[in-house]
């Protein structure tokens, strides 16, 4: 299934402008002492669901606000200016809800679309394993089918809503014999039950707020219609769809971090004095801002690319990679330039910038390495320039 859509300017320009009022009334106050002490948002969570954000790319046929995807980046980047973990309690979520609508059958469009566009079932992706990260291949999760079902044996890490969600877009391995290896996978939607258990919350340098956790499946049994498009091996193709998504997602996070970095930095630089006038009019700072206002923009610029292509139907898998890439670097390079242009204030968990530092780098790690994004652009660059 396929779901183009294009949301036009005015209604654009009025959903980003409501995301934006949202974020500085209600998200930023809560923002640095949730952050700290690891509060999960759940009064936030309550106005999200309110305002749709659980369906954003949902069809509207099933209850959700079927936005483009150049207006989803816009509403992850507004977001994460905010307060970046709160794209988390959506992001993951939206993962799961692309499978499904991709990929799933009309009845399970049906059954299970409408509860996550009004954030009733809330979920995310279990893909990675304690030794199977990168190595997407690696996974040892098994589904096996025993009458009228499947039963789940295994353990998934850095699983985001793990805790504070229903379910999850579960990828296990149906076929061990299959080669190669990834056409012995499927997915699966996995809501929480007898067997599914939350093993440890993790403690994470940043991305604080939103719960990130292990996941623990012994003897988890799971009706044969949770199986996505009902039928076997498709779990990888599914999955790497979806990634697509999700890396357009972090790109807008990463420009969305960026921007609060750089207006921190520069509102700043006009505010403190050094040897008797503002550090904006010292060479260096403005050479810096410079440099920061530039690859910004050409990571928003590279993101709302990926986007474009991406709502016009076409195969994204080279400029999602690119967008996530540049942005995520662009990130972490803004986020200790602005802590450079605050000096030691910029140190301290008075201000937002240590927290911009903290969680730049799961931009480079999330929905794929930026080693492994890199590769993926290798490898399609030499597809499409073939000799």
């Amino acid at each position: 299934m396929t779901t183009e859509s294009r949301t036009s300017g005015g209604a654009r320009n009025q959903i980003v402008t409501t995301i934006r009022q949202w974020v500085q009334r209600d998200v930023i106050p809560l923002s640095m002492k949730y952050e700290r002490d690891g509060i999960y948002p759940r009064e936030l969570v309550e106005q999200m669901k309110g305002m749709g954000l659980f369906g954003l790319n949902v069809p509207q046929e099933y209850g959700g606000l079927g936005l483009d995807y150049t207006t989803f980046a816009m509403v992850f980047e507004e977001i994460a200016k905010g307060w970046m973990a709160v794209c988390g309690v959506i992001g993951s979520h939206h993962i799961m809800t692309h499978i499904v609508v991709h990929g799933g059958t009309q009845e399970q469009r049906q059954r299970w679309m409408p509860r996550m566009s009004r954030g009733e079932l809330r979920g995310g992706l279990a893909l990675t394993e304690p030794n199977a990260g990168s190595d997407v291949q690696a996974i040892q999760t098994r589904a096996v089918r025993q009458g009228d079902g499947y039963v789940i044996n295994g353990t998934k890490m850095f699983v985001t809503n793990g805790l504070h969600g229903d379910a999850v877009a579960l990828l296990a391995v149906t076929d061990p014999a299959a080669q190669p290896r990834y056409r012995g996978f499927s997915c699966l939607i996995a809501e929480k039950g007898p067997g599914f258990t939350v093993g440890r919350e993790l403690d994470k340098l940043g991305y604080r707020g939103v719960d990130t956790c292990e996941l623990i499946f012994t003897d988890y049994r799971c009706p044969a219609d949770s199986l996505v498009g009902e039928k076997e091996g498709e779990g990888f193709r599914h999955v790497l769809s979806a990634l697509e998504g999700g890396r357009i997602n972090i790109a807008a996070r990463s420009v969305g971090i960026a921007t609060a970095a750089l207006e921190a930095a520069i509102r700043y630089a006009q505010e403190r004095q050094t040897f008797g006038k503002p550090i904006a009019q010292h060479q260096a700072i403005q050479l810096m801002l410079a440099d920061m206002a530039t690859k910004v923009q050409a990571a928003r610029l590279l993101t709302y690319e990926a986007a474009r292509r991406k709502d016009s139907g076409e195969r994204v898998d080279l400029e999602a990679g690119m967008a996530k890439l540049f942005a995520s670097e662009v990130c972490q390079q803004v986020a200790l330039d602005a802590m450079r242009v605050f000096g030691g204030y910029g140190y301290m968990k008075d201000l937002p910038i240590e927290r911009y530092y903290r969680d730049a780098p799961l931009m480079i790690i999330g929905e794929g390495t930026n080693e492994i994004q890199r590769l993926v652009i290798a490898r399609q660059l030499l597809q499409r320039y073939q000799i």
